[in-house]
């Protein structure tokens, strides 16, 4: 039995990101168009985000502004294509704190986040170290930490330490640590026997990563990585393990060809809606 829907919710994208940082060591493999999402998990009783964008305001966009980023819309409009409100979200699952994944929490008044401890704490750190250690920061708004703390004061920040199982009914996070960034996670979606679902968040940014060049099954780390090359291999191994060993159940969303693979269509807006699996009681989106 089926118990959630998932669906990849297209929020903006990158007409011309080169090759090299999706895939580690591709430097002149030229570009392709990188989506930028988040994850709508709708069951149980549960409306749940994996990550949330980024505010398109501020320093916000200043980044945005920096990768190329184009067509961004509001979570009002994105999750209008799957009939969800932003003061519908009760949980968020932060992947790790990169703007373009923990740059909105204010548009979701009614969720609690989770995310680990070592993410923000890391960040603190990262953020105090003297000006010459910045690149640490490239994909950072600082601003966003200091949300955090925020949501933390107001008690709606549960910071995890290490692999958490049963976070919800059938959904688990699991620690990546030293990989993408300090403290990155991934969440599993338990739907039944040999139906689970990983969200990957930045581990993966397109099949590649996990499949290998044309499907050979050697893992490519991706571009980018605060941490270490080799700890990103074993995180995913780690989801292969976790699903079976069958790489087209780890979900990266930075994947434009995710649209080849599941049922999906275009918003009025000109983005993508990816449905990864349906609920049994629920009716397509797509």
């Amino acid at each position: 039995m089926n118990d959630y829907s998932i669906w990849v919710l297209e929020y903006a994208y990158v007409a011309n990101y080169h090759k090299g940082g999706v895939v580690y060591g591709d430097h002149n493999e030229g570009h392709l168009k990188l989506p930028y999402c988040y994850v709508l998990i709708k069951g149980n009783g549960h409306n749940i985000l994996v990550d949330v964008g980024f505010n398109n305001k501020d320093y916000g966009k200043v980044l945005a502004d920096r990768f190329g980023v184009e067509n961004w819309q509001s979570p009002k409009t994105v999750l209008k294509e799957v009939d969800v409100k932003p003061e519908d979200i009760d949980t968020v699952f932060v992947t790790h704190a990169h703007f373009d994944h923990f740059g909105n929490i204010e548009d979701f008044p009614n969720a609690t986040f989770y995310m680990q401890e070592k993410e923000i704490s890391k960040w603190m750190w990262a953020m105090a170290l003297p000006d010459q250690f910045n690149w640490l920061l490239g994909a950072l708004d600082p601003s966003d930490i200091i949300k955090g703390a925020e949501l933390a004061k107001d008690g709606r920040l549960k910071l995890i330490d290490g692999d958490q199982e049963n976070v919800l009914q059938d959904i688990d996070v699991f620690a990546a640590f030293d990989t993408h960034t300090f403290g990155s996670q991934f969440v599993r979606v338990n739907n039944g026997d040999n139906d689970s679902w990983i969200l990957a968040g930045d581990l993966a940014y397109v099949f590649d990563n996990v499949e290998g060049r044309n499907g050979d099954g050697v893992y490519l780390p991706v571009g980018l990585a605060s941490g270490s090359q080799t700890n990103l291999l074993l995180s995913t191994d780690r989801m292969m393990n976790l699903v079976g060993r069958d790489p087209q159940r780890i979900i990266p969303i930075h994947e434009q060809r995710l649209v080849d693979r599941f049922p999906s269509r275009i918003s009025d807006k000109g983005l993508h809606v990816v449905e990864i699996t349906l609920a049994d009681n629920d009716t397509s989106k797509v």
